[in-house]
């Protein structure tokens, strides 16, 4: 684990983060709040390539809890049966939708912990649409940002909410709407696992990680 950078070089890497993509974007296919609950629901172990590829036909129809419910269990298994722990996925969205539409109106509530309260959504999950939908600042911690905060020193952390409060502390007030996002998209093409991509890095002057790929 690397040591916290200091603010002056957090604030580099963030500049540059912005300059190269001034509003980066999710990669889950939404249509609504409804379909981005549902659809970072479904991400949990699984690629949002994977989870595109069942959503998209999925959502053309089906972009409320009511018409969930009208699916079904049985029709929902069915189509996101290409997604990992399918099963439990589809009674977990099922029953968030019952709750949504018993307890909300059908609406998808605005707080962290009424995110979290209903099946089948974490933390992340919550960060996720509290960000995308309504714009706050909340940090979704997933492997890529664990990985690249430890190994860059901009945000590292034993654990996922260590993590999260290390963004949270450390990176300039200008940048916590998109710092997960645009540290997820550098974990994910750049700063890979087994062999990152350091030739192609546009903060590696500024990256401590000793075991530079040439």
């Amino acid at each position: 684990m690397a040591r916290q950078l200091d603010y002056h070089t957090i604030r580099a890497i963030f500049t540059r983060f912005q300059k190269q993509e001034p509003e980066p974007k999710g990669e889950l296919h939404h249509v609504n709040a409804y379909t981005l609950l549902v659809a970072v629901a479904l991400s949990a172990q699984a690629t949002d390539a994977g989870v595109n590829k069942a959503t998209r036909p999925l959502f053309a129809t089906v972009d409320t809890p009511q018409k969930m419910l009208d699916l079904g269990l049985e029709g929902l298994t069915e189509a996101i049966k290409t997604i990992g722990l399918f099963r439990q996925k589809a009674k977990n969205v099922i029953r968030l939708s019952e709750i949504l539409v018993e307890q909300y109106g059908g609406e998808v509530p605005s707080s962290r912990a009424a995110l979290q309260s209903l099946p089948g959504v974490g933390r992340k999950t919550a960060n996720v649409v509290l960000n995308m939908w309504w714009h706050v600042p909340a940090q979704a911690v997933d492997t890529h940002i664990f990985r690249l905060g430890n190994r860059t020193g901009i945000c590292p952390g034993r654990d996922v909410e260590a993590v999260e409060r290390a963004i949270e502390d450390n990176i300039p007030a200008e940048f916590q709407q998109h710092a997960h996002h645009w540290m997820i998209l550098h974990g994910r093409y750049i700063c890979t696992a087994r062999k990152p991509r350091c030739p192609d890095c546009l903060i590696r002057d500024l990256c401590p990680f000793e075991d530079k790929t040439a």
